[in-house]
Order: C-alpha cells, then structure tokens, then sequence
C-alpha cells in the first residue's frame, strides 16, 4: 500500500512586500514603527496598513492547523520584523524541516515564483496582496500536483 499524498501543506510562506501589505518596508515607509492608538505609524507619522484580508487569511490557516512563515528579500529586516511583530503575525510564525514540495509560497515577484517552483514549491502569484480567496482557492490546487489528472 502506498503512502498517501497529503491534501493539506506542510507550510504556507507569505513573502512580505506587496503580499501581505502594500508597500516596501525599506523604500517606501520609515522604520522604526510605533503603536499610535489603534493604528501602527512609522517614524515620519504615515500610517501603516495591510491588506484587508489578511488578518482573517492567517486565522483561517491557523484554524486549518498549517503552520505559516513569512519570507521577504528585504533589506530592511529589522523594520520587517517589527512589522510582524506589531500586527500581531509572528505568532504564526514557525520554522520547520520540511520537503519544499510540501509548502505553498504566495509572492509578488516573478523571478521568486520561478526559483522556487523549481525545487518544487507550489506557487502563487500574487497580483494585489493576499485575500481569502486566492488562499482558498491555492489550498485547492495544493492536492492535485500529487495527482495531475484530479479534476
């Protein structure tokens, strides 16, 4: 008897810039960032959002029990960092061992869906920052690599 294929990732991996917020934490806003009442601001006082969705896209994949990470080419690390940390997603956050072909990685940027789709990473492009249905919708598709032929 054979092992069966999962139906679920291992992993789902969120890049940062233009997925999960609408912007580039090293060009476009000024770390370091603060609590302003209910709204994070960075040190020149603009506000900082995310994309709508996302606060519920990471309860749902919490609820769902897959693990999440987050990914980002940034050079502003810190400032990335505390992000996460304000909005309150680095609890999500796990490391794993896990094979590539076991993770979702939702990004922005051509040239990383490329690379890692060749190690066999399951991709998403992301055209205007994650939602739930672009999530949803990946979860779907997730089972049917291991089973091309699925309708």
């Amino acid at each position: 008897m054979g092992s069966q294929p999962p139906q679920k990732p291992g992993l789902v991996v969120f890049d940062l810039d233009y997925t999960l917020w609408p912007f580039w934490v090293d060009t476009h806003v000024t770390p370091p960032f603060f609590l302003k009442g209910p709204n994070i601001v960075d040190s020149d006082g603009q506000t900082v959002k995310h994309y709508l969705e996302v606060p519920q896209v990471l309860e749902f994949l919490k609820n769902e029990g897959i693990p999440i990470a987050a990914a980002s080419r940034t050079s502003e690390i810190s400032g990335a960092n505390q992000l996460l940390d304000l909005f309150g997603w680095d609890k999500f956050q796990r490391e794993t061992g896990l094979p590539y072909t076991s993770m979702i990685f939702f990004d922005d940027e051509e040239r990383n869906i490329r690379d890692l789709s060749k190690v066999g990473v399951h991709c998403v492009f992301v055209k205007k920052g994650v939602d739930m249905k672009l999530v949803k919708d990946a979860l779907l598709e997730f089972p049917k690599k291991f089973h091309p032929h699925t309708k």
